[in-house]
């Protein structure tokens, strides 16, 4: 790990879990990777281990080796997934619990997330549009009349040039 990614993971917050056999599981969401092997075999002899993950991108936890100190990067168990963050999750458990979901499990956290991400980008593309269509009936319709008369200018040619000072100044 270089020194940045290092320095980024000390800041990182701190979850403790246990090994199972599928790797740990973080807020319904697995995550498994090849370098948790050796620790498979002898996990009920290890302590909990411990966790850092970066709250803006989920899709990867970095995991403290118990042996050399080190933390290893561990990826989502199901590599297809996008990266959310933990607002995004957060958001789609708590609509998963609205419609009545006691139980969450990953697949319907995902597919909240992408269903709530799609709701997003449709309202943003029609406020684009509206505001697209609003500009575009504010171009094309006539200027209304001004309720003030309109009074011509004298050409500039014809205006004198000498402006004289106030003669009578009154003082307060």
């Amino acid at each position: 790990m270089t020194d940045e990614t290092a320095f980024l993971v000390d800041f990182l917050p701190v979850i403790r879990r246990s090994l199972t056999r599928t790797g740990f599981q973080v807020d319904h969401v697995q995550y498994y990777g090849d370098a948790l092997k050796p620790f498979i075999g002898r996990r009920e002899q290890l302590e909990r281990f411990v966790l850092r993950r970066d709250p803006r991108d989920i899709s990867r936890i970095w995991v403290l080796d118990p042996d050399s100190g080190e933390y290893m990067q561990v990826p989502y168990r199901t590599w297809s997934r996008p990266a959310i963050s933990v607002w995004e999750q957060t958001a789609a458990v708590a609509r998963l619990r609205e419609q009545g979901r006691c139980e969450v499990d990953e697949d319907a956290l995902f597919a909240m997330v992408e269903q709530m991400r799609h709701i997003t980008d449709t309202a943003t593309k029609s406020s684009r549009k509206a505001r697209r269509d609003g500009q575009r009936r504010r171009n094309n319709t006539p200027p209304r009349p001004s309720p003030y008369p309109v009074v011509p200018l004298p050409p500039a040619d014809t205006v004198s040039r000498s402006v004289k000072p106030f003669e009578v100044t009154e003082q307060w």
